[in-house]
């Protein structure tokens, strides 16, 4: 059995792949395969990936997935004792999954995860381990009162230690165990899969665990600066995943997550669209102010996510 399974999701992007393959490459001297799943690839772009990377198992995903669909298609093909799953937009800049790898081994049985710390292009830390999050919680971020890398417990400490939950940007775990668990849930089309995965394995007796020591650098995620009309889809499919999660399929729960969220969002969109229409030209402000306007109107929507997402994408390319 080799060491690791390699699984990257890319969408069409080879300006984000390339760097992200050859650090891989560069840095990787355990045992390991590398899975990409060419998601809506060009045939032009998937044959010059095949000729620049032969070593590279491509996975043709040519209908509209998810993250969970798309990894998934690749994490039931996998044959390493682990799976690493990262995005595309990242790059290694030192050995980041051989550091891993040895972290893992040297903790107890029920670590199912290490993840490595998050860093931007400048190197400032983007995310060093999760906290347990839940609708309270996640209601308090979005009113700047509660900051999940703000809670000690969990996060920005030095060397090995146990988080709670992970950021699916970049993690390794036990492929055994990410089986057991059914790998990600194919309900949640663009998040918060990652956060569900780790919340399940948490409920299963499982530990997640960083290794500040190995950092990995994440190009786009957080920074906004990707901002496109591709996330006036996103948006309203991660906003009916997010419900999903926090309610717990608990109805009333669920109603009244939709009226809180709706609420904030409502007044978020006000604020997007009268700046964004003090421009002649559509800006990102104008383009957020899109994507909130969707998950007003589809806030109370029992669509899934992955229908919520195409309705949307669909009026993209019209």
């Amino acid at each position: 059995m080799i060491d690791v399974a390699i699984v990257i999701v890319c969408m069409n992007n080879l300006k984000n792949l390339y760097p992200c393959l050859e650090s891989i490459r560069k840095y990787t001297s355990v045992t390991y395969e590398t899975l990409v799943v060419a998601y809506l690839f060009t045939p032009d772009n998937l044959r010059k990936a095949k000729e620049d990377f032969p070593w590279v198992t491509f996975i043709e995903s040519n209908e509209i997935r998810g993250f969970s669909e798309n990894n998934n298609l690749a994490l039931r093909q996998a044959k390493g004792k682990y799976c690493f799953v990262v995005n595309d937009d990242t790059e290694m800049t030192m050995p980041t999954i051989d550091i891993l790898v040895a972290t893992i081994e040297t903790l107890p049985e029920q670590v199912a995860i290490v993840s490595p710390t998050l860093v931007g292009a400048d190197g400032r830390v983007q995310v060093c381990g999760v906290p347990p999050i839940n609708w309270k919680t996640a209601l308090l971020e979005k009113l700047h009162l509660w900051h999940r890398n703000k809670q000690d417990k969990y996060v920005n400490k030095k060397g090995v230690f146990k988080s709670y939950n992970i950021i699916g940007a970049a993690f390794l775990i036990k492929t055994e165990v990410f089986r057991k668990a059914g790998w990600f849930d194919e309900r949640y089309f663009f998040c918060p899969e990652d956060i569900a995965l780790s919340t399940t394995l948490n409920k299963m007796g499982y530990e997640c665990y960083v290794n500040d020591d190995a950092k990995i650098v994440h190009y786009e995620g957080m920074s906004g600066k990707s901002l496109s009309y591709i996330q006036t889809a996103t948006k309203p499919a991660a906003r009916r995943g997010s419900i999903i999660f926090f309610s717990g399929g608990k109805r009333s729960l669920a109603f009244l997550i939709k009226v809180l969220y709706t609420s904030l969002t409502l007044m978020s969109f006000v604020v997007h669209f009268c700046i964004g229409m003090t421009s002649k030209r559509p800006n990102k402000y104008y383009i957020l102010s899109l994507g909130e306007w969707n998950i007003i109107k589809t806030s109370f929507s029992n669509a899934t996510p992955k229908d919520l997402f195409i309705k949307y994408y669909n009026k993209i390319k019209r």
